[in-house]
């Protein structure tokens, strides 16, 4: 609980001294940038390297057809790597899909441990669901591919029929979808997509490695077993970790199994939190130590402080996220994506068992599988457990999720060779451009319903899970707006002297103007170890709310908030018609100090670490803080709860 350090007088004139430099005070506010939360940051990156991965397919079917001889020959081309007597060789096409892709599942990891730690996966009964939509989202394509090869030699490529390609089907997702497609249509289909990633890995290590080797594979899970306890114990040495993970990739490469296993498991084992406000304040505490005496000592050990209040699942993905996406998956497709067109191979091609089996699974099987599987699970359970996502946005996941790509054609790569090799990557290809029609026509076709039933269709009644820890109390909380029956809540954490809170005050304004139905509820959050004039300021609108003006005390705080001093409240209170005198006294006990220490608890208990932080009908919410994103926030809040309503 947060204690008030100092009387008034002291408080006043440590304000004053601070005024001095106000501007570079307000820079240091623990504050993240609005619209770079990692599910927003991992969904436009996804988004926007498809266009990418769309270039360098087409750039492989010309290349491989305009001149045959110099892509294989390039892709042939031999590295070796060696200490002492020992070393790997492979070429440049086995360094794409073995190498390199370990980076491209090591972000799949994480990004599955993310979900787990801190997304909806974190709430556990959740996790059913998209684990079984994915599962089911596997199986069907299987069976379709079997009924078309089962007794032939093609029998063995099963594998190929059953993976999504996360980055091509978000980004046909937002082709189809639109701008309005909210993001939980998105997140759904990342957290089953997540489950077919991981088991299309198993899939590679069980049933298409060969000659498996056990002394290697055994080296291999002990340094992945290593790795973990480092994590558990909070052991933070990247050089250690990263001679780790390249000796795990060369013991599975030596063993014969698939040496991507290394990078996933890597990912999964790599935690993820949000910051916490200690670890904030370390930070502030460390960077005013150099800003006294910068010296290089001081820097370092500042840098290091601000890097450790960071999870280290959020380090990786920002720094080999990007690079996996617009320069490794292109690679990839590069690589592999050579089909030799011509009209006898496509006659014969597209009346091959290996083509058919995998194109009918991804545009059948996919769309069957997963909501086929999402229904079944809500019907045996009695719709205690249901999709996060309307049927319409169900069916329209469904479809998209047939994109299958990398590790369809990596499967591809090791089950098949020669003719069969090509059959198997036209069917992916075929297989991707008839899901992406699909989808496109199921979202045309929710865009003709009536608005409250495409909100349904999209939505759907599922509850959302509660971020915000203590719940609005009408009768302690301060609320702006009805206090009872509003459509969407709106809570915000907020810092007087705070210039983003200053920022965004005129949004939500325009937000309580715009919607009748909203309530808007402020809690005090003062970060006080970057403004010293945060706890006085929101005393100051606790004395105010005992005399019944705590909104016009709010609105005059965030109008002045470079002028927080006593005098300067003081002269507020009497402004707004208050008794002075009673304020005054009230401000020198710090009367309403025990009061914004309870926020301060509530908000530690919602892990909230800088201001402003908003929640909208109990759900953290991430993104800019102007008004037409809070608006469209808003928008969706509402629709759910009228959908929920009825």
């Amino acid at each position: 609980m947060t204690e008030p350090q100092q009387a008034i007088p002291a408080q006043a004139g440590q304000a004053q001294a601070a005024e001095e430099q106000p501007v570079a005070r307000q820079a240091t506010t623990a504050w993240t940038s609005s619209g770079k939360t990692p599910l927003r940051q991992f969904l436009r990156t996804e988004t926007g390297s498809a266009t990418i991965l769309v270039g360098a397919t087409l750039a492989a079917l010309i290349w491989s057809n305009v001149a045959s001889g110099s892509y294989a020959g390039f892709w042939a081309t031999r590295l070796t790597a060696g200490v002492g007597g020992h070393g790997i060789a492979l070429d440049l096409n086995q360094f794409v899909n073995s190498g390199l892709m370990t980076l491209f599942f090591l972000v799949v990891g994480l990004e599955a441990r993310r979900e787990w730690d801190m997304g909806e996966l974190r709430v556990r009964s959740r996790v059913a669901l998209p684990f079984l939509a994915g599962l089911g989202g596997m199986l069907v394509p299987i069976a379709i591919y079997f009924a078309f090869n089962a007794g032939r030699p093609t029998a063995h490529g099963w594998g190929a029929a059953m993976s999504t390609d996360t980055a091509f089907a978000l980004g046909a997702l937002a082709l189809a979808g639109g701008s309005r497609l909210p993001d939980r249509v998105r997140t759904y289909l990342l957290t089953f997509s997540v489950v077919d990633d991981l088991a299309g890995i198993a899939v590679i290590a069980i049933f298409y490695s060969s000659h498996v080797r056990w002394l290697p594979l055994l080296i291999g899970a002990a340094l992945l077993a290593a790795d973990a306890l480092l994590t558990r114990r909070g052991f933070r040495n990247a050089p250690v970790y990263l001679l780790i993970g390249i000796a795990a990739w060369v013991a599975f490469w030596e063993s014969g199994v698939d040496p991507i296993v290394a990078g996933l498991v890597i990912g999964l084992l790599t935690c993820a939190y949000p910051a916490a406000r200690e670890d904030l304040q370390q930070a502030t505490d460390a960077f005013r130590l150099f800003r006294e005496q910068p010296t290089a000592r001081l820097a370092a050990e500042a840098r290091e402080i601000a890097r450790r209040a960071i999870s280290p699942n959020e380090r990786l993905q920002e720094r080999y996220h990007v690079w996996a996406s617009y320069v490794i998956v292109p690679l990839f497709a590069l690589a592999n994506a050579d089909i030799k067109i011509s009209g006898s191979f496509l006659a014969h091609a597209y009346t091959s068992p290996a083509t058919l089996g995998i194109m009918i699974g991804y545009i059948v099987g996919k769309p069957v599988g997963t909501a086929g599987m999402a229904w079944l699970v809500s019907k045996v359970t009695r719709r205690r457990l249901i999709p996060p996502v309307g049927w319409g946005a169900v069916l329209g996941v469904g479809t998209v999720a047939g994109i299958g790509f990398t590790v369809a054609l990596l499967i591809s790569s090791l089950a098949f060779t020669g003719t069969q090799l090509a059959e198997a990557k036209l069917g992916i290809l075929s297989g991707a451009i008839c899901a992406t029609l699909l989808t496109w026509l199921v979202f045309r076709g929710l865009d003709r319903l009536s608005p409250r039933t495409r909100l349904r269709a999209l939505l759907g009644t599922a509850s959302t899970v509660t971020d915000l820890a203590v719940p609005v109390d009408p009768e302690r909380d301060h609320i702006r707006g009805p206090k009872k029956d509003a459509l969407v809540t709106l809570v915000e954490y907020g810092d007087f002297e705070c210039p983003y809170c200053g920022q965004a005050e005129p949004a939500v304004r325009g937000l309580i103007r715009e919607f009748g139905e909203l309530r808007f509820v402020f809690r005090h959050l003062p970060l006080t170890e970057v403004h010293p004039h945060a706890q006085l300021a929101a005393e100051a609108a606790e004395a105010a709310a005992v005399q019944d003006a705590f909104w016009e005390m709010h609105d005059m705080l965030m109008d002045h908030q470079g002028a927080l001093t006593t005098r300067d409240l003081v002269g507020y209170a009497a402004s707004i018609g208050l008794d002075s005198d009673k304020f005054a006294a009230d401000l020198r006990k710090h009367a309403g100090a025990y009061r914004v220490a309870e926020d301060v608890d509530s908000a530690d208990l919602a892990t909230v670490a800088g201001t402003p932080t908003f929640f909208i009908n109990g759900n953290r919410y991430y993104g800019a803080f102007d008004l037409a994103a809070l608006k469209e926030a808003v928008h969706t809040a509402k629709a759910r709860a009228v959908i929920g309503a009825r």
